[in-house]
């Protein structure tokens, strides 16, 4: 699994993952730094990752039947970037593609 952090999502969580060997990218890499969530949502979905964001607007996106590869959301300021990081390792180490796809996980 692979997963693609939005820019509101502090980068400290990917550097969590990168170091435990996840394959992840931000909206600083992908250039799409002040980009409109269906940019976002149609980044990760034609790379197949997983969205990490604390923007409850791309839920609102997912129940509109928008095609995407998995979203993983968490309130902001909900959760430690440990535990968020623990988190998202847990969810690429339990679950495939496959089953993210489509799919809000609740960090």
């Amino acid at each position: 699994m692979r997963f693609h952090l939005d820019e509101n999502v502090d980068h400290a969580i990917a550097d969590g993952l990168r170091r435990r060997g996840i394959d992840v990218t931000t909206s600083t890499d992908a250039k799409l730094v002040g980009a409109v969530d269906e940019a976002q949502l149609a980044f990760a979905f034609s790379q197949g990752r997983v969205i990490m964001t604390h923007d409850r607007d791309l839920l609102r996106h997912a129940a509109g039947n928008v095609s995407h590869a998995g979203i993983a959301y968490c309130p902001v300021s909900s959760r430690t970037i440990g535990h968020i990081v623990r988190h998202l390792i847990l969810m690429h180490e339990c679950l495939d593609e496959a089953e993210m796809s489509g799919r809000v996980e609740y960090v």
